[in-house]
């Protein structure tokens, strides 16, 4: 990419954005930010009983967010956020303008099973059908790439700093 941008992994919970998210920013050589850490604690507790979070819930973690791209800007730098909502993305492009969007997809078995298998995390698999109801994709007219999680996160990592280098280059 010719110009530092900040990169937002996108996806609904257990596509790997905490993991791709580290490996995308060390390949980039920018810093990384956790989305979760924006959550505040009573999103956490909300999460973590079972509860799908609100849009209320939503916009203060979502402003967070935005303020890091934002302070990011110019700089670069990789956050994840699951941003499963055409308005959410408004919401961080409010803030910060040049953020581009890197959606993990993938189908809901595997993201099931990778979700069984993760230890320590607050979301549960029973929040997995209201994530992928809630998910609207990018659409055109936003700066992005949808990246399949098929495959190890090193080539998925790759994939990914693939397609952003193509969203840079310009059109023939």
């Amino acid at each position: 990419m010719n110009t530092p941008h900040v990169v937002v992994v996108m996806g609904v919970a257990g596509t790997g954005k905490t993991t791709i998210g580290p490996l995308l920013a060390a390949r980039l050589g920018v810093p990384y930010a956790e989305g979760d850490d924006f959550h505040p604690q009573s999103n956490i507790a909300k999460m973590s009983a079972g509860t799908p979070l609100t849009d209320d819930d939503r916009w203060p973690w979502l402003d967070a967010i935005g303020d890091w791209a934002q302070g990011r800007a110019g700089l670069g730098g990789v956050v994840s956020c699951s941003a499963l909502k055409r308005s959410y993305r408004d919401r961080l492009r409010a803030v910060a303008p040049g953020v581009i969007f890197v959606h993990l997809t993938g189908d809901r078995a595997l993201i099931e099973d990778r979700m069984s298998h993760r230890q320590g995390h607050f979301m549960p698999t029973a929040l997995l059908d209201s994530q992928f109801a809630t998910l609207q994709p990018l659409e055109p007219d936003e700066a992005g790439v949808a990246v399949s999680v098929t495959g190890s996160p090193e080539e998925i990592t790759g994939r990914a700093a693939t397609a952003l280098t193509s969203l840079s280059e310009p059109a023939p």
